[in-house]
């Protein structure tokens, strides 16, 4: 269910992106442990896939996502494809999804973990296949950001004090200027480009995909060292470009890292910064 009440032991899934940061910052709010976090990462030979449930730009940064919020990953490589691709799910040999129940079963064996929280605001998609999956391993699912507005929901991540860096574009009104801003400089562009051609403010159709460098929960602000844009496709309405990481470094934040996650994040809105 999309509503958290009891106090659970939560493996969040995470992409790097704001969505997975935003929900794990929404759960410790509730009063939830965050456990672990578990990755599904592409095969070492591609930098970017075309799967149906999973954001792998930016998948090598995850590793750094994990340690500036100083909670385990658990990661798994992409090893199926999208074989069922109805809105519904059940188990289908192959399928990317029989990935997410490999990744998830090894947290729960090895972990307390009661709950799996994710990102989903409007892919029915992929919600129904992360709560068939925990179904199965009897495990709670929650999606706190579940069918919030776009647009408001963007800009409570910002005023949060997410950074949220643009890695990915695909999308009318999007180009490659616009990757390795910040959304928060974007949100009128976004706001604009979405009264003109029904552009989805959080990107819920693919539009661009993010990286959350600093935010309260973060011991460590992840500092992009080195990177280059790469050309996806060249599209003359929609061209399609990310950014690729080539060297990233962790900058400490000053008497954090010893802190659990709910105490920085008391820390923060504390300090008001």
């Amino acid at each position: 269910s999309s509503g958290i009440n009891a106090e659970y032991g939560i493996v969040a899934l995470v992409s790097g992106g704001k969505d997975s940061t935003y929900t794990i910052y929404q759960c410790v709010r509730a009063g939830h442990d965050i456990v672990a976090l578990a990755h599904l990462r592409p095969p070492d030979t591609h930098d970017e896939l075309d799967s149906y449930m999973y954001q792998t730009v930016g998948h090598n940064v995850v590793r750094y996502v994990s340690r500036a919020l100083c909670v385990q990953l658990y990661e798994r490589e992409i090893k199926g494809a999208p074989v069922e691709q109805g809105l519904e799910y059940s188990r289908t040999e192959n399928d990317e999804v029989e990935d997410l129940y490999e990744l998830l079963s090894e947290v729960k064996r090895e972990t307390q973990c009661t709950a799996v929280c994710s990102g989903a605001i409007f892919s029915t998609y992929q919600k129904n296949r992360v709560e068939e999956v925990c179904a199965r391993l009897g495990l709670v699912s929650i999606a706190p950001l579940w069918e919030r507005e776009q647009e408001t929901l963007l800009q409570e991540m910002v005023d949060n004090h997410l950074e949220i860096r643009i890695i990915k574009v695909a999308s009318i009104g999007l180009n490659q200027s616009h990757v390795g801003q910040h959304a928060s400089d974007l949100l009128p562009h976004f706001k604009a480009t979405s009264k003109k051609f029904g552009f989805n403010v959080c990107g819920e159709g693919g539009e661009f995909e993010s990286l959350v460098t600093d935010c309260p929960l973060y011991a460590y602000k992840i500092q992009v060292d080195k990177s280059e844009k790469v050309c996806h496709s060249h599209d003359d309405m929609a061209p399609v470009w990310y950014e690729k990481f080539e060297a990233v470094s962790l900058v400490e934040k000053p008497g954090l890292k010893d802190l659990g996650l709910r105490e920085r994040i008391g820390l923060v809105s504390k300090l008001g910064s």
